[in-house]
């Protein structure tokens, strides 16, 4: 196989996954790993991709405007998000007054939350989220304000206004993509401003992104990188480590 058809199937398979390890890239082009690197250390002097330890991601700073909707979003990256969301859910404490996001992530938190986190309060503008919780007896309040369709997420004027009376020892934000520069972003600008309300409102912030999420800009920003601790599956880029806490469930 020639150098450039290896790079066009390297960059077709980021394309798909935003991030790929050496051992991957092994595997699906059927080359040796020093073919791989040498193959991503050209790509990455390029600027076609970013050569991280152990393997590569797209350049930082895709950007994109479309969303999929809730449904759509449950059935992508489900063990990533069932593994962060098991994360976040460890992190709560009988005492904690809780913020929820509306997201698929952090549905499955919900779904993963047990024991003494039963205990705790939340307030969540996710309509599945609060019917969730309240199936499993937790004490739940929900904000006014609009219902977006695509997301059923409750947004607008009157929702930040309720957020507003409000401390949170913890808040659980999702994100439609995180980059170094952009921050936490989403499609947008309504939910971007509870999210950055809820966050604001908290004394710890915690994005729950799955390794997809990184590299990819929106319209709408929620906060700069440094606003919020990041838990993950996978972090691609070391130097997000620099700029904020990052924890992974893959290590």
């Amino acid at each position: 196989m020639l150098a450039e058809e290896r790079f066009a199937l390297i960059l077709n398979l980021l394309a798909e996954k935003r991030t790929a390890t050496v051992q991957e890239l092994c595997e699906a082009l059927n080359a040796s790993e020093s073919t791989i690197r040498r193959d991503l250390t050209e790509l990455d002097r390029q600027g076609r991709l970013n050569k991280v330890h152990g393997g590569a991601t797209l350049p930082d700073g895709q950007f994109l405007a479309d969303e999929p909707t809730m449904a759509a979003k449950e059935t992508l990256a489900v063990g990533q998000k069932r593994s962060i969301a098991q994360a976040a859910a460890d992190l709560v404490r009988a005492g904690d007054f809780v913020y929820i996001d509306a997201g698929s992530t952090t549905l499955a938190m919900v779904r993963a939350l047990s024991g003494p986190a039963l205990d705790a309060h939340y307030v969540t503008n996710g309509i599945a989220h609060a019917r969730l919780l309240a199936q499993k007896s937790c004490n739940v309040c929900v904000p006014g304000g609009l219902l977006r369709p695509k997301t059923e997420a409750i947004i607008g004027a009157a929702a930040l206004m309720s957020l507003q009376q409000f401390n949170f020892t913890k808040a659980f934000l999702g994100a439609n993509g995180v980059t170094l520069g952009a921050g936490f972003t989403t499609p947008d600008p309504e939910e971007a401003a509870v999210k950055a309300m809820a966050s604001r409102r908290a004394r710890e912030t915690w994005f729950l992104v799955d390794d997809s999420k990184f590299g990819r800009v929106y319209p709408a920003v929620i906060s700069e990188l440094y606003g919020g601790a990041i838990l993950t599956n996978r972090c691609p880029e070391p130097k997000y480590k620099q700029l904020t806490l990052v924890k992974e469930t893959e290590l």
